[in-house]
C-alpha cells in the first residue's frame, strides 16, 4: 500500500491563487442568510483551516501553481473555467500541464448549452461542472433543467461533474441528495457522470449506485485525504478501482502540500494507486486525447 511518487498525478480540481479571493465568492454570498456567512472570505471557511488562496504582491498565479504542482508530483491540473486572464494564459502557454472544465448554472438552459459548445470548440474543455446547491435558484441533480446539459455532454463526449452531498456553504442540501444520480443514470445510460465533494452523508449510497451504473464515478475533491470516506476507499480497493479518482482543492480550501503529505497514509492497494492518481482520470476525461 505504498503510494508511488513518480506517476505524474492528474488533479481534477485545481486553480490559481488570487490577490482578491473573497470576490470570487460574491455570487454565493447572495444565497446565504446567516450573519456569519456574510463575513466569511470563503463561504465554507468554517470547515477549512489555513486556506491557501492568497497571492503575494507581484507573484504570477500560474507560476505559483506550477511550482506547487512540480513539488507534489502533479503532472496535469484541470481548471474550473477557461475564462479569466490567468486561465487562458495557462491553457495557451502550458497545454501539457492544464486542461479546462466549464462551470455552468442550468437555469439558463439555452445559454448554458451554447456556452458548453463554444467552450468545447475554443478550449477543448474536458468536462462541465456544476454546483446544484449554489445555483440561483437551486437546481436538483435530476431536474429537467439539467437534462439538455447532460445530453450535450453525451453529444460532445465529455463527462458531467456534479456536486453530491451536503454543501459546505450554508445552503439547503436536498438538491444534492445522492439518490438524484440514480434517476439521471437511468435516463442517460451513455453519460459519464462524476460525483464531486464527498457525497456525505450518503457515501454508502454513492457506492451502491456506482456498483449499479457503469457511467457513474467519484472524485475526492474538497476533502483532505485523512477524511476520505471509508466506504469509498473500501470500494476503490475492491470492485471500484476504475471508478474513484483523485481531485484536490487548491487553492480554494486545501494546499497541495497538505494533500500530498497526507496521501501516503491513505490505505489504497498498490495496484489501485496508479488508477486513483492518474489512469482513471485520463480515461474518463480523455485527457491527452
Amino acid at each position: 500500500m505504498t503510494m508511488p511518487t513518480d506517476l505524474g498525478a492528474v488533479d481534477l480540481m485545481i486553480g490559481f491563487p488570487s490577490g482578491d479571493a473573497p470576490a470570487h465568492y460574491d455570487y454565493l454570498r447572495k444565497l446565504t442568510k446567516d450573519a456569519e456567512s456574510e463575513g466569511m472570505a470563503f463561504p465554507a471557511e468554517y470547515m477549512f483551516k489555513q486556506v491557501p488562496n492568497h497571492l503575494p504582491e507581484g507573484a504570477d498565479p500560474v507560476e505559483v501553481t506550477l511550482q506547487e504542482m512540480d513539488h507534489c508530483g502533479v503532472a496535469v491540473g484541470m481548471l474550473p473555467s477557461p475564462y479569466g486572464e490567468a486561465y487562458q494564459r495557462a491553457l495557451r502557454e502550458h497545454p501539457d500541464r492544464f486542461c479546462a472544465a466549464l462551470e455552468i448554472d442550468p437555469n439558463d438552459i439555452t445559454g448554458a448549452v451554447r456556452r458548453i459548445r463554444q467552450a468545447k470548440d475554443e478550449h477543448d474543455i474536458k468536462a462541465i461542472t456544476s454546483f446544484p446547491a449554489g445555483c440561483n435558484p437551486q437546481v436538483p441533480v435530476s431536474d429537467r433543467r439539467y437534462y439538455p446539459i447532460y445530453q450535450t455532454c453525451i453529444d460532445l463526449d465529455i463527462p458531467a461533474v456534479i456536486n453530491a452531498g451536503i454543501p459546505g456553504p450554508r445552503f439547503p442540501a436536498a438538491c444534492q441528495d445522492v439518490l438524484h444520480f440514480d434517476q439521471v443514470c437511468f435516463d442517460f445510460p451513455e453519460l459519464r457522470l462524476v460525483m464531486r465533494h464527498g457525497a456525505e452523508p450518503w457515501e454508502e449510497l454513492a457506492v451502491k449506485l456506482m456498483l449499479k451504473w457503469p457511467g457513474l464515478h467519484y472524485m475526492t475533491s474538497a476533502f483532505a485525504p485523512k477524511y476520505y470516506p471509508k466506504a469509498v476507499l473500501d470500494y476503490a480497493n475492491t470492485r471500484g478501482a476504475d471508478k474513484v479518482m483523485y481531485a484536490g482543492y487548491y487553492p480554494m480550501g486545501l494546499s497541495l502540500r497538505r494533500i500530498f503529505d497526507e496521501l501516503p497514509d491513505v490505505p489504497l492497494k498498490d495496484e489501485v494507486w496508479p488508477k486513483f492518481l492518474r489512469e482513471n482520470a485520463l480515461r474518463v476525461f480523455k485527457i491527452g486525447a
